[in-house]
């Protein structure tokens, strides 16, 4: 239910907008942001978790190309869903490449979805470019507090650039940021929902005020949440407002701005629809999105190797890239492919993800930031280990994980971080 002031936004076809909606649509999330920026004291994010439906929690973590090979599986059997967006289990502008990539491949394979982001806003105005091209109608922002003071006793610390913040200062940061978020996405002409945790003695008499402030800044429509009693938390003592409680403070907030209550506080890997749990099917193609296998439009793996046994070349350095297929239980090797010269920068990354487009990965000893980012945007997942082939190829043809023995973290030889990353190749 939606109540207070009127709006002439149109929520109907959204339904974490619309109770109306709710009924007839269903939404997904995906879940690619597992890192947060900040620590709230009643929040305790366990991936893990499936008998909880909290926001913070997800059985799965999955990247970009991960996410939209779900969204196709799931989209196949359930035609409900109108909505597809990211909350969490972390925040999304904590992980700002994996969320905008994600949101960018689904944009460029359903533009007919609506698109939506939920955030606690204080890295989301550093990215406000790249959100204009996208088609994202919807962003959800919680504001728990205006107030430094009473913020200080809601987040345990504020996390900005290479800089944790404690305290007032913290609070302070994140209600600056948050109300520069607030200003971008209007100037977007996107529509603002404001959630606000509500807590029994800590912010519950400030509600309204952060109606007020929020209203002032063009924000929509507001959704107070009765704090969830969560296990292991700052908060864990202090017991969740009652119905009547909540009935009484959306009265009072909803002369400020539009209030909603119909809010199922979902997982981050919700999907269907609201208040509902996630159905045994979807909660398997979930499981098996997480597993990296080739698939009918990608079939191939892509390997950066000096004479095609080993995995031994990095990225930068490879002047053409050994195919391999899986026939018969069997690796086979398809051919070679040259990659781009160096030189041309990111462009180089861009037409190498073509060369390799019917690859469902691309094996390196090692990669910088850069092209990793730039060829997962394009649907090639980039992993970087070392090993014979068949140690590292074979069990992604199997629906396998490859063991982590053989792998290692992107850029640790220096190569984007130490270096500049400009495309021109490698000289370690």
């Amino acid at each position: 239910m939606i109540s207070g002031q009127e709006t002439k936004k149109d929520f109907s076809n959204h339904p974490c907008f619309s109770s109306d909606a709710r009924h007839s649509t269903g939404r997904i999330h995906l879940p690619v942001a597992g890192k947060c920026n900040v620590q709230c004291n009643f929040c305790n994010r366990k991936y893990n978790c499936v008998n909880e439906s909290r926001p913070g929690v997800s059985s799965a973590l999955l990247s970009p190309f991960q996410a939209l090979d779900y969204l196709k599986s799931v989209l196949n059997i359930v035609d409900n869903i109108s909505v597809i967006g990211i909350a969490g289990p972390g925040d999304p502008f904590a992980n700002p490449e994996e969320t905008l990539a994600t949101m960018e491949l689904v944009q460029k394979n359903y533009p007919d979805k609506i698109l939506c982001l939920a955030t606690n806003g204080l890295a989301l105005s550093d990215y406000g470019e790249r959100l204009g091209k996208l088609n994202i109608s919807h962003v959800t922002i919680t504001v728990n507090a205006v107030d430094p003071a009473i913020g200080a006793k809601i987040y345990a610390w504020v996390r900005y650039g290479p800089h944790v913040y404690r305290g007032v200062t913290g609070a302070d940061l994140l209600i600056q940021r948050q109300t520069e978020a607030i200003k971008v996405l209007k100037s977007l002409g996107i529509i603002v929902k404001i959630n606000t945790v509500v807590i029994p003695g800590i912010n519950d008499a400030h509600a309204a005020e952060v109606a007020a402030y929020t209203a002032s800044l063009g924000a929509d429509v507001q959704n107070c949440i009765p704090m969830m009693h969560v296990e292991e938390t700052a908060f864990a003592d202090i017991p969740s407002p009652t119905g009547e409680s909540m009935t009484a403070l959306r009265l009072e907030t909803g002369k400020h701005l539009r209030q909603m209550s119909h809010c199922a506080r979902c997982r981050a890997d919700a999907a269907g629809f609201l208040g509902e749990e996630n159905p045994r099917e979807i909660e398997r193609l979930l499981e098996e999105a997480k597993l990296l296998r080739p698939t009918a439009e990608r079939p191939y793996v892509a390997v950066a190797s000096m004479e095609g046994l080993f995995v031994n070349q990095h990225l930068g350095e490879a002047t053409q890239m050994w195919i391999f297929g899986f026939e018969e239980g069997k690796l086979v090797l398809k051919g070679q492919r040259p990659t781009p010269a160096p030189g041309s920068g990111d462009k180089r990354w861009e037409r190498l993800a073509d060369t390799l487009e019917d690859c469902i990965a691309i094996l390196v000893s090692n990669c910088g930031e850069t092209p990793k980012r730039i060829l997962e945007k394009q649907g090639l997942a980039v992993i970087a280990g070392e090993g014979l082939i068949t140690d590292l190829a074979l069990p992604l043809f199997q629906g396998r994980s490859i063991p982590k023995i053989f792998t290692v973290t992107p850029g640790q030889c220096g190569v984007g971080v130490s270096c500049g990353g400009k495309g021109m190749g490698c000289g370690a």
